[in-house]
C-alpha cells in the first residue's frame, strides 16, 4: 500500500528546501493556502526539513474516510511540490508519489464502499483498472484518474435481494462521492468514468466477463492504446489481473493493424486541430495538446509499441521514459530520437507541474504576463521569456520525431495512361511490359478483385501505389512481381491492411518484389497469410533466431493450463494452431532472409532445422499431456525421438521433410495408469500416430512438415515405436547397410537427457563396430544404382540426385564411416572434416560439401524446379556462392561434382 512508501529522491541542502518552500509560498497560492491549514509541516519546511511521506497520513482512524483522504492528499501535494522545487524529487519521484497515493486512495475509499454496504465482508469481486497517467505511474499534480471499473457477479458482496449489477453500480457511485466530492478539507481525487466501453449507455461497473468480450470483439483502435498503460490498481487486484490477462491479446497483436495505427495518428491530427490557439510556443501554449508537446511524446512511443510489441515482450511497459528505452535498446528507434523525447518530456511534465501547482487547476496552457513570470520564478528562471526559451528547442525536436513516423506523401501515381506509363518507365518498367502493367493497375483500381472492392480498400491502394511502383521499378523483374502481386490480391479476402502496412513502411515493399520476383513458395504463403509481411517490419527479422530452448519457448501460447477435458482439448488444438502460426512466421522470414542475402545460407539452413527441433519439442510435450489425461504415463517410461536425415544433420530447407524416429524407454510390458490405461506398446504407438499428424495434418493456420518414419526398424513393415532396448538390438543384429548408414546421422532431438545420452551410446557403440558384419561397399554400391534408377535428376541444378552430387559425397562419408569405424557426426560438414584429418578422405570433399550445401537451400526456395531460373533470379545465387557470374557457377558446380564422383568411384571400386 502507498501508506508505506517513502519519498525516494536526490540528497539537497536545507537552505534549497527552505528557498523552495519561500517560492512556493511567494508563487503558488493552493501551496500557500495549505502552508496555512498545516503549519506543522509548514514549519519544518521553512527551517529547511523535508518530512518524509509518512507525514501525510491522518492517525484518526475513526475519522470519516473521505475526510481523512482529503487532508492526506493536500499534505502529500505540499511536501511533494516543495521536494520538486527544491531538486529533491526528481520526476520519476514526484509522479510514483502522487500516482501510489492515488492507488491508495482508490483503495480505501472502494473498501469502505464495500463495507459501509454490508459490514464485515472481505473487499473482493470489485476491481479498479488504472488506465492513463494513473496506469503508468505518471500522475500529475491535478491529473484525472481514468478507471474502469469491473466487478464479478459471483464473488461481489451483496446486499440480500440486491443483484451483484446494482449493488456494483451502487459501490461504484459511493467510490467516486468519497473521492471527487469537495468540501471543505479539499477533495481527493477527479474521476472520470468515460474510458469505459461505450460509456453513453454502459453502467459505470461492468461484469468482467462482458468487458472481456467487448475488448475481444468490438473495441476501438484508441482503447488498444488506452491499455499500453492499464494496470489493475485497487480493489480486487487478483480479478484485475485475470481481466487484464484476459484481453491482453487485443491489445499486444502479433498481426498489426495499419489502419489502427493510422486512426491513432488521425486523433493526434484532430487534437492538434482541434487545439489550434495552443500549437505556437508562447502564452497560451499547451504543453499538453501542443504541437511537440507532451501528448506527442507519449503517441510516438505507443505507436511502435503497438507496432512491435506483438513480438517484443519488452516493449509492453506502460511508462513513457521507460518505453522509449526499450524501443531504443531494440533498435526500433534511434538513440538520438529516444534521447530527445525523454528529455524532452521530462522538461514539458516539470513545466506542467509547475502551472498546476499554482491553483491546483487541471491546466496545461502557459499563461500570460505576470502569471507567466510567476510559472518561470517557480522553476527558477529570471522570467516568462526564459521559460519560453527553455522550452522552444525541445518541443521543436518532439513536433520534428514525430511528424516523422507519418507516412510521405510521395505524390500519387497518374490515372492517365500516357502519363503512369511514363511513370512506370522511370521507375523502371520496361517500355515492353508497361501496357500490361497499367492494365492491372486499372483493374485494381476499378475493384477487380473482393479484396479491392471496398472505398477503404482502394484509398489504401493509392497511398500504397508510389511506394509499391517505386519498389517493384527497382526490382530485378518488376512486371513478373507485378503478375505475382496480382495473383495474390485475387485470393485475399481483404486488401487495406496490406497496403497501409506498405504505405507506412516502404522498405517492405522492397523485400515484397523481392519476395513476388524471386520465391514463389513465399508468395504463396503471402498469399494465404498476409501478416506473414508484418514480422519484416524491424531488422530482427533478418537476424539470426536463437537456440531452440528460445524458440521453443516462443511456440508456447501463453494461457492457463486446462482443467476440464473440453478446454483441454481446445487448449490441444490452441497449442496445434500457434505452434504452426509461429512456425510459418519463422520459415516465411528464413526465406526472406535468402532472397534478401541478409545471412549465408549455410546458417539459414541450421536455423530451418533449429525451427523443426523446436516444434518437435512443444508439440511431443502438448500431444502427450493431452494423451495422457486420458490414458495417463507409462511408469518409469517415456517418449524419445530420433532425427535422421538433414534434420539430423541440422541443415534443413524451406521444403525439407523431417526424418523421425519414435522410440519408448522401460518396460515393454508394462501399462499405463490412466483412466483408460494401455499397454506400453499400443500406448507408445497410438501416442505416436498422434504426434505425427501433430507435426504433419493442416489446420486453419497452415501445414507444418511432411513427416518421414520409414528409417525405423523393419522400415514401413516394423511397428512405428519400437522400445530403446529393441532398437538397440536390431542395430546390433539386424539393420541393414543402409540402415547403418542413416544411423550416421542419427541425434536425439526429444526426450530427456538420460534416455536421450543413453539411445546416444546405443548409437555409438552400434557405428563403432558392436553390429553385424556386411560387406558395406558392396550394399552401398547397389544402393546408388538403384536410386540412379528410381529417383532420377529432377533438374540440370538438382544438386542432390545427380552424379557427383549430395547424394554421391553422403554415399562417400558413410561407407567411409562405415568402414573404418570413425569420423562420426550427425553434422556432415564435421564429419567430413575429421575424415580429411584423419587421411580418410580427400580435402576437396570438404570444398564440395561446402558449395553445394550453401547452394541447396538457395535453388530449394528460388528454383523449386531445378531448372535454370530467370536471369534476375542467377543473380542472387551468384551473389550467394560468392562467384562472378552464372556461368562460373555451373563451372564450379561441374567440377565439384567431378571431384565428388572421382572420390565415390574410388570407393566403390575399392
Amino acid at each position: 500500500m502507498a501508506r508505506r512508501r517513502a519519498l525516494a529522491g536526490c540528497p539537497v541542502t536545507k537552505a534549497a528546501i527552505a528557498a523552495a518552500a519561500a517560492r512556493a509560498r511567494a508563487r503558488a497560492p493552493f501551496l500557500a493556502m495549505v502552508m496555512e491549514r498545516e503549519p506543522a509541516l509548514a514549519g519544518q519546511l521553512a527551517d529547511g526539513v523535508l518530512p518524509d511521506i509518512g507525514a501525510i497520513y491522518v492517525s484518526d482512524m475513526a475519522m470519516p474516510v473521505g475526510t481523512r483522504l482529503r487532508i492526506e492528499r493536500r499534505r502529500l501535494a505540499l511536501l511533494v511540490a516543495v521536494g520538486d522545487l527544491a531538486g529533491a524529487l526528481d520526476l520519476t519521484a514526484v509522479t510514483g508519489a502522487l500516482t501510489h497515493f492515488a492507488d491508495y486512495a482508490l483503495d480505501a475509499a472502494i473498501r469502505a464502499a464495500i463495507g459501509e454496504r454490508t459490514p464485515g465482508a472481505e473487499p473482493i469481486g470489485f476491481s479498479a483498472i488504472a488506465l492513463g497517467k494513473q496506469g503508468s505511474f505518471e500522475l500529475n499534480y491535478s491529473s484525472d484518474i481514468d478507471p474502469i471499473l469491473v466487478f464479478d457477479p459471483q464473488t461481489l458482496p451483496c446486499r440480500r435481494r440486491e443483484a451483484p449489477e446494482e449493488a456494483a453500480v451502487r459501490i461504484a457511485r459511493r467510490v467516486v462521492e468519497l473521492l471527487q466530492a469537495r468540501d471543505g478539507e479539499g477533495y481527493v481525487l477527479r474521476v472520470d468514468l468515460r474510458l469505459r466501453p461505450s460509456a453513453e449507455i454502459t453502467p459505470i461497473a461492468l461484469p468482467v466477463d462482458a468487458a472481456i468480450w467487448h475488448y475481444e470483439s468490438q473495441a476501438l483502435a484508441w482503447e488498444r492504446a488506452a491499455f499500453i498503460r492499464a494496470r489493475a490498481a485497487a480493489g480486487d487486484l487478483a480479478l484485475g489481473a485475470r481481466f487484464l490477462a484476459a484481453i491482453e491479446p487485443f491489445v499486444w497483436r502479433r498481426a498489426l493493424d495499419f489502419g489502427a495505427i493510422a486512426q491513432i495518428r488521425d486523433i493526434s491530427r484532430r487534437i492538434r486541430d482541434h487545439h489550434a490557439q495552443g500549437q505556437v510556443l508562447g502564452p497560451g501554449f499547451d504543453l499538453k495538446r501542443g504541437r511537440g508537446g507532451i501528448r506527442e511524446v507519449e503517441f510516438f512511443a505507443q505507436i511502435h509499441q503497438l507496432i512491435h510489441g506483438g513480438r517484443a515482450p519488452a516493449l509492453r511497459v506502460p511508462g513513457t521514459r521507460d518505453a522509449l528505452a526499450a524501443l531504443a535498446a531494440l533498435g526500433v528507434i534511434a538513440d538520438a530520437e529516444a534521447s530527445a523525447m525523454r528529455d524532452a518530456y521530462t522538461l514539458l511534465r516539470t513545466v506542467e507541474h509547475r502551472l498546476q501547482m499554482v491553483d491546483d487547476r487541471q491546466t496545461h496552457s502557459l499563461p500570460g504576463g505576470s502569471a507567466l513570470d510567476g510559472v518561470a520564478a517557480l522553476h527558477g528562471l529570471a522570467d516568462g521569456a526564459g521559460l519560453i526559451a527553455l522550452l522552444a528547442g525541445p518541443t521543436g525536436q518532439v513536433a520534428a520525431i514525430y511528424d516523422s513516423i507519418e507516412p510521405g506523401s510521395g505524390g500519387a501515381v497518374s490515372r492517365d495512361p500516357v502519363r503512369l506509363g511514363e511513370e512506370l518507365a522511370a521507375a523502371g518498367f520496361a517500355p515492353a511490359t508497361a501496357g500490361a502493367a497499367i492494365a492491372r493497375i486499372d483493374a485494381w483500381r476499378a475493384g477487380s478483385y473482393p479484396a479491392l472492392r471496398s472505398a477503404a480498400a482502394r484509398d489504401a491502394l493509392e497511398a500504397a501505389l508510389p511506394g509499391l511502383v517505386a519498389a517493384f521499378g527497382e526490382a530485378p523483374d518488376p512486371a513478373a512481381a507485378l503478375v505475382r502481386l496480382d495473383r495474390m490480391l485475387a485470393k485475399l479476402p481483404s486488401a487495406i491492411n496490406l497496403f497501409r502496412l506498405l504505405e507506412a513502411r516502404p522498405s517492405l515493399a522492397r523485400l515484397l518484389a523481392l519476395i513476388l520476383c524471386h520465391a514463389s513458395a513465399l508468395a504463396d504463403a503471402l498469399g494465404r497469410r498476409p501478416a506473414l509481411l508484418d514480422g519484416l517490419i524491424d531488422a530482427t527479422a533478418l537476424e539470426p533466431l536463437g537456440p531452440v530452448v528460445a524458440l521453443a519457448a516462443a511456440m508456447h501460447p501463453p494461457g492457463n493450463p486446462p482443467d476440464n477435458s473440453a478446454r483441454r482439448q481446445a487448449d490441444y488444438q490452441g497449442v496445434l494452431d500457434h505452434v504452426r502460426r509461429v512456425v510459418g512466421e519463422l520459415r516465411f522470414a528464413l526465406g526472406v532472409q535468402l532472397i534478401a542475402g541478409a545471412r549465408p545460407s549455410s546458417a539459414v539452413s541450421r536455423d530451418y532445422a533449429h525451427v523443426a527441433e523446436a516444434a518437435i519439442e512443444v508439440l511431443a510435450q502438448a500431444t502427450i499431456a493431452d494423451f495422457a489425461a486420458r490414458h495417463g504415463l507409462v511408469p518409469n517410461s517415456e517418449l524419445v525421438i530420433l532425427a535422421l536425415g538433414r534434420l539430423g544433420g541440422g541443415a534443413l530447407t524451406h521444403a525439407s521433410d523431417l526424418d523421425l524416429v519414435y522410440l519408448f524407454t522401460g518396460d515393454h510390458t508394462a501399462e499405463s495408469d490412466g483412466e483408460k490405461p494401455l499397454g506400453a506398446v499400443l500406448y507408445y504407438n497410438r501416442l505416436a500416430q498422434r504426434l505425427t499428424a501433430s507435426l504433419s495434418v493442416p489446420t486453419a493456420f497452415g501445414a507444418l512438415y511432411d513427416i518421414d518414419t520409414r528409417l525405423r526398424p523393419s522400415g514401413a513393415q516394423g511397428p512405428l515405436v519400437v522400445s530403446t532396448q529393441g532398437f538397440a538390438r536390431y542395430q546390433r543384429e539386424n539393420a541393414w547397410t543402409w540402415e547403418h548408414m542413416a544411423l550416421t546421422r542419427a541425434r536425439p532431438v526429444f526426450g530427456a537427457a538420460a534416455a536421450r545420452a543413453a539411445v546416444s551410446r546405443d548409437i555409438a557403440a552400434v557405428l563403432g563396430g558392436a553390429r553385424i558384419a556386411r560387406d558395406i561397399v558392396a550394399d552401398a554400391v547397389m544402393m546408388r544404382a538403384d536410386i540412379t534408377r528410381n529417383k532420377p535428376p529432377a533438374g540440370p541444378l538438382d544438386v542432390k540426385l545427380l552424379p557427383g552430387g549430395l547424394v554421391d559425397l553422403e554415399f562417400a562419408v558413410h561407407v567411409t564411416q562405415l568402414v573404418h569405424r570413425t569420423g562420426f557426426h550427425p553434422d556432415l560438414g564435421q564429419a567430413i572434416a575429421a575424415l580429411v584429418g584423419a587421411g580418410l578422405l580427400p580435402p576437396a570433399l570438404l570444398e564440395a560439401h561446402d558449395f553445394m550445401m550453401g547452394l541447396l537451400p538457395m535453388l530449394r526456395l528460388m528454383a523449386p524446379d531445378l531448372q535454370p531460373p530467370a536471369p534476375a533470379t542467377r543473380a542472387l545465387l551468384v551473389a550467394s556462392s560468392g562467384l562472378g557470374d552464372w556461368d562460373e557457377v555451373i563451372a564450379r558446380l561441374a567440377a565439384t561434382r567431378q571431384d565428388v564422383s572421382a572420390c565415390w568411384q574410388q570407393i566403390a571400386g575399392g
